[in-house]
């Protein structure tokens, strides 16, 4: 239904060139700090005679994966994905708390990674201008995200059902479990939860598709600059964004048009 493949008996190729770039780096270190052994056994790609790869190019033409490693596979061409709007109303129809539905509504409208989201505390939702707070990956730096009014109902909702029953303060947190005793919920507690739901639709999205959907919603509307998506969404670069949001800035295709804007930025 959804078009992606099923976890396979073998790891990813991507989860293999991932894994191929971290050794590649840790045996480069202990080199230089004369730790490790004497040969990096990750070694870059060479081209013919032990001369590096893309030698024989043409030097007005760009090097490309002069950084390439000599066991990193060849990664596929992958389409971001997207929850289309009548599959999404279905899952979200079969979650089956409050605390679930307003977590997927903050997901699927501020474009939030999973983790930073569940990091939020009770004093960084703002209900009256209708923005919630988040530490950002990486640059651990906070940032006021604008999120759907719906989102918000769910949540008082929500606060309304646990009131009493889990601490209240600016500082604790704002999502926590539903069983007792009552703890601050974690990532993996709320993959369950998603899991669950994906298994009773036959579909297998992940959290992490709920922001690829944020950012292909974004990039379709014709009134929100790309560099506005590019801070929602905390992206180092604009083309992070257009590949997010499937490069459909430029229209229904998008790809050329979506292109020319990163270019123009």
């Amino acid at each position: 239904m959804t078009g992606k493949p099923s976890p396979g008996v073998k790891y990813a190729v991507t989860t293999t060139a991932h894994s191929e770039s971290v050794l590649r780096h840790f045996y480069d270190f202990h080199l230089e700090t004369g730790t490790g052994p004497m040969v990096n056994p990750f070694p870059l790609a060479r081209g013919r005679r032990g001369r590096g790869i893309n030698t024989h190019r043409s030097p007005i033409e760009p090097a490309r994966n002069q950084k390439s490693g000599l066991f990193r596979p060849a990664l596929p061409q992958r389409i971001p994905r997207n929850i289309p709007d009548e599959k999404f109303n279905e899952l979200f129809a079969l979650l089956p708390s409050l605390r679930d539905r307003a977590l997927v509504a903050f997901w699927i409208s501020t474009g939030a990674r999973a983790s930073e989201l569940l990091g939020v505390r009770q004093a960084d939702a703002d209900p009256g201008q209708q923005l919630i707070t988040v530490v950002r990956k990486g640059t651990r730096a906070l940032q006021q995200l604008p999120a759907a009014p719906d989102a918000f109902v769910w949540l008082r909702l929500y606060q309304a059902q646990i009131h009493g029953l889990v601490p209240q303060g600016r500082d604790e947190p704002l999502w926590w479990t539903l069983r007792r005793p009552f703890r601050a919920l974690n990532y993996h507690a709320a993959r369950a939860m998603f899991t669950r739901a994906n298994a009773v639709l036959g579909t297998n999205w992940t959290l992490h598709d709920l922001r690829h959907s944020a950012a292909y919603r974004m990039a379709r509307d014709p009134q929100m600059p790309l560099t506005d998506v590019q801070w929602v969404l905390g992206h180092g670069s604009c083309s992070s964004s257009v590949w997010s949001g499937q490069c459909l800035v430029g229209g229904a295709c998008g790809h050329e048009d979506g292109h020319r804007d990163h270019e123009r930025l």
